[in-house]
């Protein structure tokens, strides 16, 4: 815990800040008040906190960063595994004309910023998602640079779909085929604002392993967002200029959010769950419960027919668990299920 005098001043310059955040009830974790202790925690609960840029306006960049990171500091009390903030929040918000050309922002900022945002990681024992403008070849690109605990940079998310206002100012797209990234806690991907009006990159993610996708941008992106971790069957994060920035998991349910008291969230994830067609499978669903009683969630959306299974003991792996059952996961049932068609059809 960091000394009270401290804590006053980091409230007073993210000013508007809320003094508490968002917290899912997972196993043993509390509803709020700090992320568990680590005893308490599940072998794949991620913690993550997602930073809004609402209500922040400055006169420089660098003023922006401080800001920033002022909103990271009060997050850092509910110790996420990861953090993620708002598109190019650094040249955002700005007041004036002070709008930073881009081959500028990358070119004069990216090194610094990159090393604050780094100093925090470190600082913290947490992944950032830096959103900075990047350069390479003689191009710029709108970008997320994944930053690891000891402040290393473990790679970049390039913007897939800049608009056409960004390709005017000189922001080149990024690759066609995103980048996943294996962390200590899982395999995350990303993408950035109008990313959000093409499918590809989406579906790209889960099909190589995402886990959980966090969206940097500009504005909320809405039920997008929900139906879009429904569709893929992973989490998404979002983190927001405007609007409400949210967690939604697997389900497409919105699990935590920003808004006008709070900002800034900070929830936990339990990544050892799988989606799974309910029927034929629900035939064994009261003998998994029979085993394993409240070791082992299952949760049945009744109209849609697709299930939940989750663990929620240290000792139980939900692979396991399906295995020993005969149960198949949503994605193999419907591998399987293409590929007999397949044949079938001729």
């Amino acid at each position: 815990m960091q000394e009270i005098n401290r804590r006053g001043f980091v409230r007073q310059a993210a000013a508007g800040v809320g003094g508490t955040f968002a917290a899912a009830a997972l196993g043993a974790a509390p509803a709020q008040g700090g992320a568990p202790a680590e005893t308490e925690r599940l072998p794949r609960e991620v913690w993550v906190a997602s930073i809004s840029q609402n209500g922040l306006s400055a006169d420089t960049p660098e003023q922006m960063v401080e800001l920033l990171l002022a909103r990271m500091e009060l997050a850092a009390a509910q110790r996420p595994d990861i953090i993620c903030l708002p598109e190019v929040g650094p040249f955002v918000n700005l007041t004036g004309d002070s709008r930073t050309p881009v081959k500028e922002a990358a070119g004069k900022y990216c090194a610094a910023f990159t090393a604050r945002l780094a100093g925090f990681a470190r600082s913290h024992n947490c992944y950032v998602w830096a959103p900075l403008y990047t350069q390479e070849g003689g191009r710029c690109y709108n970008a997320l640079v994944l930053i690891d605990r000891r402040g290393q940079v473990q790679g970049e998310y390039r913007k897939m779909h800049p608009t056409l206002g960004e390709m005017e100012d000189g922001v080149s797209p990024g690759p066609l085929e995103p980048t996943v990234f294996d962390t200590d806690f899982g395999r995350i991907g990303a993408q950035i604002c109008f990313d959000i009006e093409w499918k590809d990159g989406w579906e790209k993610l889960g099909k190589a392993g995402a886990e959980i996708v966090f969206w940097s941008s500009a504005f909320g992106g809405g039920r997008k967002l929900n139906l879009l971790a429904n569709l893929f069957r992973y989490n998404v994060v979002s983190s927001t200029r405007k609007g409400v920035s949210q967690v939604v998991d697997i389900t497409g349910q919105s699990v935590a959010w920003t808004g006008l008291w709070e900002p800034s969230l900070c929830t936990a994830l339990n990544l050892e769950k799988a989606y799974v067609h309910t029927w034929p499978f629900s035939e064994n669903f009261d003998k998994v419960r029979a085993k394993y009683g409240r070791a082992v969630r299952l949760t049945t959306f009744m109209e849609e027919e697709w299930s939940i299974v989750e663990s929620l003991s240290p000792e139980v792996k939900v692979a396991d668990v399906l295995r020993e059952f005969g149960i198949k996961s949503y994605d193999q049932l419907i591998q399987e299920s293409t590929a007999e068609q397949d044949r079938k059809r001729g």
